[in-house]
C-alpha cells in the first residue's frame, strides 16, 4: 500500500468519481491513476469503487470505510509537513479560509489587512460559498478554516468556536412609512414586500423562525446572498430590505434608513471552525485570535482537547460574545 494510492482514491472520490478530472488536478495521467487504484484494490482484496465498464459508478460500502481512514491518514501526513515547515520557517506558509459573502465583505477585511501586514510571506486564499459548501470544504481538509453562521455544524469532525453575535436591520428609503414608526413589529413587516437573504445564508433561518413563532407568513419577493444587491433592490422600490446590521454603512447608504429589529429576532452567532486533528501553525493561531480576541491559543488548545461537541459548548457556556 502506497501513500500515493490513498491520495488517488481520496481525490477521485472528491471529483465525483471522474478519473480524468482527478488526473488534471494532480497533473498526472488518467491510466496511471486507474492502474494504481486497481493495484490497491488487488492488494486489499476488495473494491473501493464499483464500475460499469471502464467507468466508476459509485463508492462501495468497503470503499466508504477505507476512504474515511485514508482521509485521516492524508491529514496526518499534511500535519507532519506543517510541523516540519513550522520548525524551518514559522512565518512562511499558506492559509485558506472558506466563508460567505457577508463575512468576506463586511467582517473580514480589516482582519485580513492586518494579517497580511504581519505575515507578508503567508499566502492567503479565500473561498466563498454557501454554508454547506463551506463546512464541507473544511471537513474534507480543502481549507484550513470555515467561517459562517448557518448550517456549519453538520459535520461531527469539525471543531466549531463562537466568534461574535449579530442581528438585523430593516433598510428602507427615508420616506417609507415604516421609517416613521417608533418601533417595528413582525406584524408590520408581514404586511409589506420583503427583500432579504437567500435561505441558508446570513441567519435567514432565524428570521423565518421568528415569523413562524408568531404565526406570520412574510411576503418575501426577492432574495440574494449579497447585502449590496438587497439594498439596490430596496432603492428600486421592490420592497423593504432585511440585512445584517453590519452591512449598513451610514455614509455609503445615506439615502436609506436602518431600523433595528434585534428585539424581534434572536441574535445569530458566527463561528470559525477547522477539522479535528488539524495542526495549527503559529500564524493560524494568530489569525483566529485577530478575528476573535477571546479565542487565544490556550483556549483553542483546550477546545482541541475536548472529546465531543457538548464539551466544546460547555467551554463557552456563559461567554459574553462581542456584537457586530
Amino acid at each position: 500500500m502506497k501513500l500515493q494510492q490513498l491520495r488517488y482514491i481520496w481525490e477521485v472520490s472528491k471529483h465525483d468519481l471522474n478519473v480524468s478530472a482527478t488526473a488534471q488536478s494532480l497533473y498526472t495521467s488518467q491510466p496511471g491513476i486507474s492502474k494504481q487504484i486497481r493495484l490497491l484494490e488487488d492488494e486489499l482484496g476488495v473494491e473501493v469503487f464499483a464500475r460499469s465498464g471502464k467507468h466508476l459508478t459509485r463508492i462501495t460500502p468497503a470503499g466508504e470505510s477505507i476512504l474515511e481512514i485514508a482521509g485521516d491518514i492524508l491529514q496526518k501526513v499534511d500535519s507532519i509537513r506543517q510541523v516540519a515547515q513550522e520548525h524551518s520557517d514559522e512565518r512562511k506558509g499558506s492559509l485558506s479560509v472558506a466563508t460567505t459573502h457577508t463575512q468576506a465583505r463586511y467582517a473580514l477585511p480589516p482582519i485580513i489587512n492586518e494579517f497580511i501586514k504581519s505575515y507578508p510571506d503567508v499566502s492567503l486564499h479565500m473561498h466563498q460559498g454557501n454554508p454547506v459548501q463551506i463546512s464541507t470544504m473544511a471537513a474534507d481538509g480543502d481549507v484550513d478554516f470555515a467561517i459562517a453562521t448557518e448550517a456549519i455544524g453538520g459535520h461531527s469532525d469539525l471543531i466549531m468556536m463562537p466568534v461574535y453575535k449579530w442581528n438585523r436591520s430593516v433598510v428602507v428609503p427615508k420616506t417609507h412609512p415604516l421609517a416613521q414608526l417608533k418601533e417595528i413589529t413582525l406584524q408590520d413587516l408581514a404586511t409589506v414586500p420583503i427583500v432579504t437573504y437567500t435561505f441558508g445564508f446570513t441567519g435567514r433561518g432565524d428570521l423565518d423562525k421568528a415569523f413562524r413563532k408568531q404565526g406570520l407568513e412574510p411576503r418575501i419577493v426577492f432574495t440574494a446572498v449579497d447585502s449590496d444587491v438587497i439594498k439596490t433592490y430596496v432603492r428600486l422600490g421592490l420592497g423593504v430590505g432585511i440585512i445584517a446590521s453590519m452591512a449598513f454603512d451610514a455614509e455609503l447608504d445615506s439615502d436609506l434608513v436602518a431600523l433595528d429589529i434585534s428585539h424581534l429576532v434572536p441574535d445569530s452567532v458566527t463561528k470559525i471552525g477547522f477539522r479535528k486533528g488539524t495542526f495549527l501553525r503559529g500564524y493560524m493561531y494568530e489569525f483566529i485570535r485577530a478575528f476573535a480576541p477571546h479565542l487565544t491559543a490556550e483556549v483553542v488548545e483546550n477546545v482541541q482537547a475536548c472529546s465531543n461537541r457538548a464539551e466544546v459548548d460547555e467551554l463557552f457556556a456563559g461567554l459574553d460574545l462581542p456584537r457586530r
